[in-house]
């Protein structure tokens, strides 16, 4: 059966993610790409992407000359992407080729996702996709991009930012989190787990996390959160409040507030009541068929709390979300 999914596409066949990779390209986020759309996934029992590279050229220099990349499609392989990820590279000055901008510009008004990593925020705004439209870019080009591109709405303090058909991640690990968010997007937080583990990398950091800007480094005790948010994340289900993680980091709740806006870039309770619905989903994924007992295992409460939290949170509903997620969907 065809698997619809979040953004309403019918899918006979696995999602084409194609990558243009151009001169002096970034080697690290092509990996990023390669490693979250392009490897088989036997344990998941199915493929969940159909993954090819292009380039206009059929010799690639990488960055900094590392290496010569040959053997990959030509840019017309560009015209049949779902998904097209665009060049990043770290001469944001130097303009990007006009049959790569072309072929962005073509993919925008056929409907296909774009994604920008890194400074592919750059590729993007030069084809002139982005006019009126948010995205993010690493904080260390903020200026020259506002400077060059007055009409984006910029966001440089967040890792990733999702504005329907085009995302944009801030920094090179951030690829890895933009990647995982659009794997979740696609195929529910089930798959996106599983993609995770492999990979050995956080499941799930917000995209409205900030960046790790440069300042200088205050001499503080160890103020991490991480010992609190693995208690809670064990606890969800349990009646927990901000006042509770707030005494378990044995620190006042206004305390705790500043903590997790400097380090997650979000709310306690944000957190917690996202946490809760991230769970609520695997649990649906996993075959739960009761919408009562979905919601009082996540800790949200009730059914009719699970069907606003998730028309807010992800524009569906629990049926929805089954329909597209549930056991037995291909």
């Amino acid at each position: 059966m065809a698997q619809e999914s979040s953004q309403g596409w019918q899918e006979a066949e696995p999602h084409r993610v194609v990558v243009i990779v151009d001169e002096n390209s970034n080697p690290f986020e092509l990996g990023c790409a390669t490693e979250v759309f392009g490897l088989r996934r036997p344990e998941l029992g199915r493929d969940l992407y159909d993954f090819r590279l292009c380039s206009p050229e059929p010799r690639t220099l990488m960055r900094d000359g590392f290496f010569t990349l040959t053997g990959v499609a030509g840019l017309e392989a560009a015209e049949e992407a779902d998904t097209l990820i665009v060049p990043n590279r770290p001469d944001t000055e130097v303009p990007r080729r006009p049959a790569v901008l072309d072929a962005v510009r073509r993919a925008h008004a056929r409907g296909a996702r774009l994604v920008g990593f890194c400074s592919g925020a750059f590729t993007l705004a030069e084809a002139g996709v982005l006019d009126g439209r948010r995205a993010t870019a690493h904080w260390q080009w903020a200026d020259d991009f506002r400077a060059r591109f007055p009409s984006v709405r910029l966001e440089p303090d967040v890792l990733f930012v999702d504005d329907g058909d085009i995302l944009t991640a801030a920094g090179s690990a951030a690829a890895l989190d933009l990647g995982l968010h659009l794997v979740r997007r696609d195929h529910g937080a089930e798959v996106a787990n599983a993609v995770s583990r492999r990979l050995v990398f956080a499941a799930h950091r917000e995209g409205g996390q900030r960046q790790f800007v440069e300042r200088p480094m205050p001499d503080l005790p160890d103020e991490s959160l991480a010992p609190v948010l693995a208690w809670a994340q064990e606890r969800l289900d349990a009646p927990l409040t901000v006042a509770d993680l707030a005494g378990r980091a044995a620190v006042s709740p206004a305390t705790l507030h500043r903590r997790f806006q400097g380090q997650l870039g979000t709310t306690p309770l944000t957190w917690l009541t996202r946490e809760r619905l991230a769970l609520a989903c695997r649990l649906i994924e996993r075959g739960e068929p009761r919408f009562e007992v979905v919601a009082r295992r996540s800790g949200i409460g009730t059914a009719a709390h699970l069907r606003t939290l998730m028309r807010r949170e992800t524009g569906i509903t629990p049926s929805a979300y089954r329909s597209r997620f549930g056991p037995g969907v291909k």
